[in-house]
Formats: structure tokens, C-alpha cells, sequence
């Protein structure tokens, strides 16, 4: 009788802190890179993975946290791939870093990996906490060697460009499921799949507003040479807001509804703001 409810009160921790950062940083290291590293260490290794967690652990009931976990590491799966395919690199000719390569495979595994699955294999197998732990490792091991002089993060308008369009891409995505629901079940009170949809987002939103906030610093001459500094913070303003939505119900009401709202449909109109205030600074850094 106490098992379920009270494991998952211990256990639930929707960690959507706003000052969260990367601790100490090293001169040279990207600050960035420091916070994605901190990150996973906050969500792997301080709270439970849950994402992976068998029905039979209390974990295992938990709904919006795994949700929110997901969209966290989802997040950071696509700056990893930047940081390789873009950051990273001197030029697209030039050859991939090694950590960041391996950090990028680790970070974008499934987030549903148990160490036993019998669907995949009767043997014992890697989990998704222990492939993130490796990729969190590849990270710090990249900064450290950023600090050395011997790694290359390149700070060049277009390189941020790239990178802010890619977050766009997938803010822009994360809008289109929120209307595709919106259309298909607003205004059904038994909504169980609202929830989902709205603490994956929350998950993206909070972590893209950490990684653009210490990217603002990390390419501080960029931003101020383009004179981007009102505009960038406007940006990072607007990402802490829509992933700072906390509902004590994720109701997905009709939007022209008297009594009961629509949350996907907020989080849908920030989401949208900031995609479209990420556009203006890439149209400025293409200049």
C-alpha cells in the first residue's frame, strides 16, 4: 500500500531550476559544453533515470518526470551532434573530434534501456544511464582538452548561426505536434497523452534555455559585435518562461473554452515566440 505512492513522491523531481549552471569552468573551456556535462550528471546520477525503469520499481509508474527527462536528453542529443558536426571543426573538411563524435552516439541512445531486457537479449545489457554517464564523460574530456589548446571550438557567427537554426528546426517541430494534438483531442478531459506531450517540451525548453543562455557567453564577442545583445537575451527570456509553465493539471480544454484552459496551447504560443525570435538573430548573423 506504501511502495507505489511513497516511492514515487521520494523519487519524482521535475528539476526545472533556472539558475542551474555549470559550477566552475576552466579558461578556454566552453561554458556550454560544461552545463550540458552538468546536466546529465544532475538527471543521471543525483535524481533516478527514470525513463528506463521497470513497472516493478516505484520509478516505473512515474509519467511526467520520465517525460521531462526525455526532452532534456533529447536536447542535448542535438547539441552534441552540432558541437561534432559544426563547433567542433575547424571547416567541414577538417576531421571530426574524436570525443565529440563518441559523446554524440552516447548521448542520443534510447532513454528506455534497462539493464535486462528480454525482448533484445537474455544476456545483461548497457543502460541508457550508463551510455549517458559515458557520453557526460566524452563532454568533460573534450573541455578539458579545449583548456589545453588541444581541441577546436570554433566561435564564428556562422557556426552559431548553424547551431540556433537546428534548435529552431526542432522548436518548430515540437509546435507542430502541439497542434496536431490540439486538432485532434482539445476538449477531451481524459486527455492522457497532453501531459506527455507537454513535459517533453518542457524538457527541450529548459535545456535549450541553459545551453543558449552560457552559449551567449560563450560567443559574447559575436552577439556583441552584431549588436545581437537585447535580442539574444530576449530569446533566452523567452525560453525560461515557456519552460517555467508549471499547471498542476495539463488540461488540453477548447481554446475558446470558458473554464477549462488549454496549457498545450500556452506553451504552444512560447514555443513559437522564441522560434520566431531565434529566426530574426540567425537572419542577422547571415549578414
Amino acid at each position: 500500500m506504501l511502495y507505489y505512492p511513497v516511492g514515487t513522491l521520494i523519487i519524482e523531481n521535475i528539476d526545472d531550476d533556472p539558475q542551474f549552471g555549470p559550477g566552475a569552468v576552466a579558461p578556454g573551456e566552453s561554458r556550454a559544453v560544461a552545463t550540458a556535462a552538468q546536466l546529465v550528471t544532475r538527471e543521471v546520477d543525483q535524481n533516478t533515470w527514470t525513463p528506463m525503469m521497470p513497472v516493478f520499481m516505484p520509478s516505473g509508474l512515474l509519467d511526467n518526470m520520465p517525460n521531462f527527462q526525455r526532452g532534456i536528453m533529447s536536447a542535448l542529443g542535438r547539441f552534441s551532434t552540432e558541437l561534432m558536426d559544426q563547433v567542433g571543426r575547424t571547416r567541414g573538411s577538417s576531421q571530426t573530434d574524436r570525443d565529440l563524435e563518441q559523446a554524440r552516439g552516447f548521448l542520443n541512445e534510447q532513454p528506455n534501456i534497462w539493464l535486462w531486457q528480454p525482448s533484445v537479449s537474455l544476456l545483461p545489457s548497457t543502460t541508457s544511464a550508463q551510455k549517458y554517464r559515458a557520453g557526460r564523460d566524452r563532454l568533460i574530456a573534450y573541455n578539458k582538452r579545449l583548456a589545453a589548446g588541444q581541441a577546436v571550438f570554433e566561435r564564428r557567427a556562422d557556426n552559431l548561426q548553424a547551431l540556433i537554426d537546428r534548435i529552431a528546426n526542432d522548436v518548430g517541430s515540437d509546435s507542430a505536434v502541439i497542434d496536431q494534438h490540439i486538432i485532434e483531442n482539445a476538449g477531451d478531459l481524459f486527455d492522457m497523452r497532453a501531459d506527455d506531450i507537454f513535459y517533453f517540451n518542457k524538457g527541450r525548453l529548459y535545456t535549450n534555455y541553459l545551453l543558449l543562455r552560457e552559449l551567449g557567453m560563450d560567443f559574447q564577442k559575436v552577439i556583441s559585435d552584431r549588436e545581437l545583445t537585447n535580442a539574444w537575451n530576449g530569446t533566452v527570456q523567452s525560453f525560461l518562461v515557456a519552460a517555467q509553465l508549471d499547471p498542476w493539471i495539463v488540461w488540453n480544454g477548447w481554446l475558446d473554452g470558458l473554464l477549462i484552459p488549454n496549457h498545450l496551447a500556452a506553451q504552444g504560443f512560447y514555443l513559437l515566440r522564441a522560434r520566431t525570435q531565434l529566426r530574426e538573430i540567425s537572419t542577422i548573423l547571415q549578414k
